[in-house]
Formats: structure tokens, C-alpha cells, sequence
């Protein structure tokens, strides 16, 4: 049996003028080059193969007597199964290689680039967004294959406890995504993050503000004699009347109005659904296009902003108005509609044909296959109810409808 080295021997192993190999047993090696570097080395014969060639398991003191030992028995049993240990090593290298690609930052790169297109490119950006603040600085580099709940449950963890919990909740949603993503990508087996979301706090579900029907007095005269822009005027009266969302009336092209038909049909790639919304038109809904066609008519916009006229005002603009105004504790823009909703069902109106006019989906989805029509017929006449009925709700108070380019005082 060959006489094994001792850790002595391998500490005072000087190089000499050639290299040369001191043996441990095994078809280990110590090899030794003229500059007094030390590399472990393994002796073989390749399966398959009469060529004897040598496998470095690293070098000394990097790389131990016993570990070097220990990665000589590994491939001796490799050997004797008719393994190469190199191509297993080889393999090995390109797996961590493949891995250290295979970051969850890259990864994400892919996914990001798999929804343009199919996500507005607004909430792409937010989603973007979150994940750099939230989930990169401590995840980027990780392996996606090495990536686990607990790492992913760590990195919002801070926000939580800042209280910004549908932040948190969103950000665990998106990696959740992407891990789905590296799944179908066939980049791991499995997705270890699944649930996660329910690890972390809820946040307090707090209603829409909006005014009740009896206020809708205060707000037209309120709107009416505020210190404005007079389109942001006539944009909250055009969002009141046709119950449309922030988004889609800030946004509205004179292209997309039809006065003969007297429909506004709002394009799907415009709409929360992705669907073409169509807006029956009131008098008073024509008349606000009239009051604002001096102002607009000319240009690409309902409501052009004032600052670069051929872009839209911000979708914000309402919002912000409606606080100016004292409204911020007691509704939103978005509120609009739920003052308008909750009217109309206290009218009694089919609320099929409210929802239809809210553009909402049917929460049903087999219902909603089947059910194609949008209630316009009957749209039109709730929405000339509404209109007349915010009207009446502005006698002793200014509107702008049926005012042409100025404000009057209507009356019954």
C-alpha cells in the first residue's frame, strides 16, 4: 500500500528546478512547480479510453489534504461506474454558470419583456418600479433555482412595517410572476414562492369617498364658483355626467365624438377592460363639447393641457381640483360614479344596465360570455335622466350646461 502523505510533507514541499509529484495513495497527487505553487491532482484513465490524464481538484493550501482526499474518493467511485469525473465537472461549472444567468434581476428582464404589449405601458412601469425598490437590492442577484420563500418574504418586509401593505402586497404578486415565468421557462421545477402574499398584513379596506345624492347640489355650485381653470370646469361636469373613470374623460379625442349619433365611443386599448366603451350623449353632454370647442375644437384633445395643449390634462387634474375645493375628505373623481351609481339604484334603474353604463365586467364570467349586449337603447334614456337630473340639482348655482362659452345661472 502506497505511504501516505502527511500534512508536514505537503506544508514543506519545495518547488525544484522541474515540476515533479508527490503521491498520497489513491492516484492522488501532490503536484509541485519550479515557482512553489501546489495543486492537487487526480490520476486516471478516461472511460472508454487507454489515455491516462489528470483531474486538478485545486490548489494548496486552498484546498486541504483531507478535502483533496476526500474529492479523490468521489472520483475514484465516478471511475468505477464508467463516469468521466471531468465531463461531471464540466457539467457542474456550466450549471453554475447557467444559474449565475439565471438571476432573479435577469429573469425578470425576460418576463418584463414577455408583457409589453399586453400591459398598458403606464402599469408596466409601476410594476417595474416596485420591484426595484422592493425586491432587487436584496434579490437581483440571487439564482432564481436557489431563490426561497423565506429570501422573498424578507425583502418587502421593511415596507411592511412602514405600513404601505398593498405595496407589499403587490410587489410579493409580481415575483410570484416571475418565478411563475422561470417555471414555464423551464428554468426550475417548481415555484417555491406560491402564497407567499399571505404571509404579510392586509391592509384595512377602506370604501371610495364619495358623496351621497342629497350633495350633489354642494358640489355643482361648488365647482361652479371655485377659482379654476375653466376646463378643469368643464372636464369634472363632462366625468359627472358621463360616469366615466379619471383616465378615460382626461384622455377623451374629439375623434372618438360623434355628435350626429350622439355617441362618444371610447377605444379598447382607452378602457380599465380592454374593451370599446360607448357613451350615449345628452344636451348637456353636447353642450359642454360646444362650450369647449373655442377652446379645443382645433386641437387633438377634449381637454388639452394648459401647459402643453397637445397632450391631455393630467388624469389627476379632477382629483386635485375636487380637493382645492374642500372636497378631499368626501370624495375623488373617481367618487363621481359612485355618486352617480348610487343615485340611479335609488331610482330604481335595472342595475345591469347602471353597470353597463359604469363599464364594468360581470363578475359572472360564464354570464358574461353570453351576455353581449350593452343596454344602449336603455343607456340612453337613464343617462338623459342623469343629465337632466344633475341640472336640476345645479338650480341656484352656476353649470356649465346649455351655457355655450359662458358660465350662466340655470334655472328650472
Amino acid at each position: 500500500m502506497a505511504k501516505k502523505l502527511t500534512v508536514k510533507e505537503v506544508q514543506t514541499a519545495k518547488g525544484k528546478a522541474g515540476v515533479y509529484r508527490l503521491s498520497d495513495g489513491g492516484n492522488l497527487y501532490l503536484c509541485v512547480r519550479p515557482g512553489g505553487t501546489k495543486s492537487w491532482q487526480f490520476r486516471y484513465k478516461r472511460p472508454a479510453q487507454e489515455k491516462v490524464t489528470y483531474l486538478s481538484f485545486g490548489t494548496y493550501p486552498d484546498v486541504s489534504l483531507a478535502e483533496a482526499r476526500d474529492k479523490a474518493l468521489q472520483a475514484r467511485k465516478l471511475v468505477s461506474e464508467g463516469i468521466d469525473p471531468q465531463l461531471v465537472k464540466a457539467e457542474r461549472k456550466a450549471q453554475v454558470i447557467a444559474e449565475q444567468c439565471a438571476s432573479f434581476s435577469r429573469v425578470a428582464v425576460l418576463w418584463k419583456d414577455s408583457k409589453v404589449g399586453s400591459l398598458k405601458e403606464k402599469t408596466l412601469h409601476d410594476n417595474w418600479r416596485k420591484l426595484e425598490l422592493y425586491a432587487f437590492p436584496k434579490l437581483g442577484s440571487i439564482p432564481v433555482s436557489k431563490l426561497t420563500a423565506p429570501m422573498a418574504i424578507a425583502a418587502p418586509k421593511p415596507t411592511e412595517q412602514k405600513g404601505l401593505y398593498e405595496t407589499v402586497k403587490r410587489t410579493a404578486q409580481l415575483m410570484n410572476e416571475i418565478m411563475n415565468f422561470a417555471v414555464n421557462s423551464g428554468l426550475i421545477h417548481s415555484n417555491p414562492l406560491v402564497g407567499i402574499r399571505e404571509v404579510f398584513r392586509r391592509h384595512k379596506v377602506i370604501h371610495m369617498k364619495a358623496l351621497k345624492p342629497e350633495e350633489l347640489h354642494e358640489l355643482i355650485k361648488t365647482v361652479a364658483t371655485a377659482n379654476m381653470h375653466r376646463v378643469t370646469r368643464f372636464l369634472i361636469e363632462w366625468q359627472l355626467h358621463t360616469m366615466t373613470r379619471p383616465s378615460e374623460a382626461s384622455g377623451a379625442r374629439w375623434a372618438e365624438i360623434d355628435v350626429e349619433r350622439g355617441i362618444w365611443v371610447i377605444p379598447a386599448e382607452r378602457m380599465k377592460m380592454k374593451r370599446e366603451h360607448i357613451i350615449p350623449l345628452t344636451q348637456q353632454t353636447l353642450s359642454i363639447l360646444e362650450a369647449l370647442r373655442p377652446f379645443s375644437g382645433h386641437r387633438e384633445y377634449v381637454f388639452p393641457s394648459p401647459r402643453n395643449p397637445r397632450k391631455p390634462v393630467d388624469s389627476e387634474t379632477a382629483n386635485k381640483a375636487l380637493g382645492r375645493m374642500g372636497f378631499k375628505d368626501r370624495t375623488t373623481a373617481h367618487g363621481l360614479r359612485a355618486l352617480a351609481s348610487t343615485t340611479l339604484n335609488e331610482q330604481r334603474f335595472d342595475a345591469d344596465v347602471i353597470e353597463a353604463a359604469l363599464a364594468h365586467a360581470d363578475k359572472d364570467k360564464i354570464r358574461s360570455a353570453y351576455n353581449r349586449t350593452d343596454y344602449l337603447e336603455s343607456r340612453k334614456k337613464m343617462m338623459d335622466w342623469w343629465s337632466r337630473h344633475i341640472e336640476k340639482s345645479s338650480f341656484g348655482s352656476y353649470s356649465v350646461s346649455n351655457s355655450g362659452n359662458d358660465l350662466k345661472l340655470v334655472s328650472n
